[in-house]
């Protein structure tokens, strides 16, 4: 389907119709909810030009009409022409586009340009908005735009041009995968020009920061500390001297989108996995060490925003026995804490973020952290936790594998499966609980099962008789007898 838009060739009627609201995306039909003011319009679009940017549709409904702007009075479509110029200050980079669709309805694009030096506000009363997620916030007060001014200023090294690269450092497979995934027939250099990636001056095309960790071969080699290192402990703490720990410490290079990769192949590859015990069918199921959606979103999480202005400081992904910790120089930025970093967001890379978003990487900025907290909670984990420390995040994770003790021999896993339809309930919530507990006695297993001693004997011999259960003890009936899975 062809592009509506000149400037964003993604743009499609499709696009524009069925695409979720986010970050750098939002709807206005003009009568949604009453006839939409072009005040209303200025707040919007001055939350997008102090977050990451981004194109507002108007005259498209959230829930995908079209409203034709063709109905709107002509002096009311002449207030959301000159809603920049007459509201927003200081003059803002936003481009409008008016596009008659297909079918013959009005709308209009928005095209705004993120800025990481101006504080943008609405002309006369001077309130300040802020686009997070998917929705505006604000007016902020006094205290968040402070912050807000003071994490504008830190961006800026993401921002800054590069007359030093060369771009014959760019890997181009990945220029390539980006220019495809945003649909541009031109060239990438183009492409990275009107992503605000890259200026023309004079002769030349200047890069940025941003662009060099999203497309160089190696940005490691133009930027000191861009690169991830991954330390696997032996262990549920880190040790030195003579107890030195530390079984792997990997160093792993690369632009962001390839990082991503190699990131996802590799940590999937190292981390364990454990079984439970359906009882609905007597099978067993494999389950990963931590859910791949965690983990990764961590990690993608850690390259979008981090500080890389920070010289000396790289990503570090530390594997315990017991917990993942992931870390990333920077403090939390703007009006996100700990407190609330499921619900608040701001990007302190947006060009990287947005690209990132483009090539299909992140999902949206607003599911990221609360992806996290789902995925853990489904796969019943302890909740994740974030501290915000000597200027770095650090994010952790934590298992249930290293409170198993012990595997169970394959060909018991085998038996209890094939024998499954021969127990009874009882013995069935035997194997259950063994299976959680490695190892019960005759009391443990009463008091959980609500049976007697003598009815947990009871069940427990067809078991042994099976080779699935085996009792540590010299003694024919010892009430102090431990029961286990067979070794074999």
């Amino acid at each position: 389907m062809e592009s509506l838009s000149t400037i964003d060739s993604r743009l499609t009627l499709d696009f524009l119709l069925t695409e979720r609201e986010g970050q750098f995306f939002e709807k206005k039909g003009w009568h949604d909810e009453g006839v939409l003011k072009h005040t209303k319009l200025a707040n919007e679009l001055i939350g997008m030009l102090n977050a990451s940017g981004g194109v507002l549709a108007l005259g498209i409904s959230d829930k995908g009409a079209i409203n034709d702007l063709k109905g709107l009075p002509p002096e009311t479509l002449n207030l959301f022409r000159k809603v920049v110029q007459d509201l927003i200050d200081p003059p803002a980079n936003v481009e409008i586009e008016e596009i008659t669709v297909p079918s013959g309805e009005l709308i209009f694009l928005y095209h705004v340009e993120q800025n990481h030096e101006r504080l943008y506000k609405r002309r006369g009363n001077e309130d300040v908005f802020l686009r997070v997620a998917d929705s505006n916030k604000g007016p902020l007060n006094r205290d968040e735009v402070k912050k807000l001014e003071y994490n504008k200023s830190i961006r800026s090294f993401e921002n800054e041009l590069r007359e030093d690269f060369d771009p014959v450092h760019f890997n181009a497979q990945t220029c390539e995968e980006y220019r495809k995934s945003m649909r541009y027939d031109g060239s990438f250099e183009d492409l990275a020009i009107a992503r605000g990636l890259a200026v023309r001056r004079d002769e030349r095309i200047l890069y940025r920061n941003a662009a060099i960790l999203l497309f160089a071969e190696n940005p490691y080699i133009h930027i000191t500390n861009a690169l991830v290192r991954y330390v696997r402990y032996a262990g549920t703490e880190s040790k030195s001297g003579g107890e030195f720990n530390v079984v792997k410490d990997e160093r792993l290079e690369g632009n962001i989108p390839s990082l991503i990769k190699t990131l996802e192949t590799f940590i999937g590859g190292t981390l364990r996995d454990y079984y439970f015990l359906n009882l609905a069918h007597g099978k067993f199921e494999r389950i990963p060490e931590y859910p791949k959606e965690a983990w990764l979103e961590g990690i993608v999480n850690a390259l979008c925003h981090r500080s890389y202005n920070i010289q000396g400081n790289s990503i570090y992904i530390k594997h315990y026995d017991d917990r993942l910790v992931i870390s990333n120089s920077g403090p939390l930025p703007a009006q996100v804490t700990v407190e609330n970093i499921r619900s608040e967001r701001y990007s302190r890379n947006p060009r990287i973020a947005r690209a990132l978003f483009e090539f299909g990487y992140v999902r949206e900025l607003n599911e990221g952290v609360p992806r996290i907290f789902t995925a853990m909670s489904k796969s019943m984990l302890a909740e994740p936790e974030y501290l915000n420390t000597h200027d770095t995040v650090t994010l952790t994770l934590r298992n249930q594998v290293a409170s198993r003790r012990e595997t169970i021999h394959a060909d018991v896993l085998e038996r209890i499966e094939t024998t499954w339809e021969l127990l009874n309930p009882s013995q069935r919530e035997l194997v259950n609980f063994l299976f959680g507990a490695f190892e019960a006695t005759l009391e443990s297993f009463a008091a959980h099962l609500q049976l007697s001693e003598q009815a947990v004997r009871y069940n427990l011999n067809p078991l042994m008789g099976l080779g699935i259960v085996t009792k540590i003890s010299d003694k024919i009936r010892d009430r102090n007898a431990i029961y286990r899975f067979a070794d074999q």
